[in-house]
């Protein structure tokens, strides 16, 4: 692919719509895996010394968009979100020392998260 091209499949990706629902399940993703948010799950808070930033919300949506493209679809869902989840946040969670001495990697913990935060039913299309 060329610059142009590659440019292009953003603007494309970008305009993909999300709904609200699904916006609002990345963020709750991203916000859950912090420990010191209120409501952190206490797992988060036992193997958690970093969590995912704000950014990581904006990158959960760009890469569900981009993933519904490729499924052939027009819109992203919150499924699309949650297949992204790993490769997006695993990185942006740091794992403290107890839960590395337990075997507990940061991919256990995007796991235990999308397990934990089930998103809201939606409707096939």
């Amino acid at each position: 692919l060329s610059a142009p091209q590659v440019l292009r499949l953003q603007e494309v990706v970008r305009r993909v719509p999300a709904a609200d629902h699904v916006v609002e399940y990345a963020a709750q993703l991203a916000r859950a895996s912090r420990p010191k948010e209120a409501d952190a799950p206490e797992f988060i808070r036992e193997l958690v010394s970093w969590g995912a930033g704000p950014r990581a919300g904006i990158y959960l949506i760009l890469a569900a968009k981009a993933r519904a493209i490729l499924q052939g679809r027009y819109h992203a869902t919150t499924a699309d979100v949650r297949a992204v989840a790993h490769p997006v946040l695993r990185h942006r969670v740091i794992t403290t020392f107890n839960a590395e001495a337990a075997g507990v990697s940061s991919d256990d913990v995007v796991s235990m998260l999308i397990e934990q935060f089930q998103p809201k039913a939606e409707l096939e299309v």
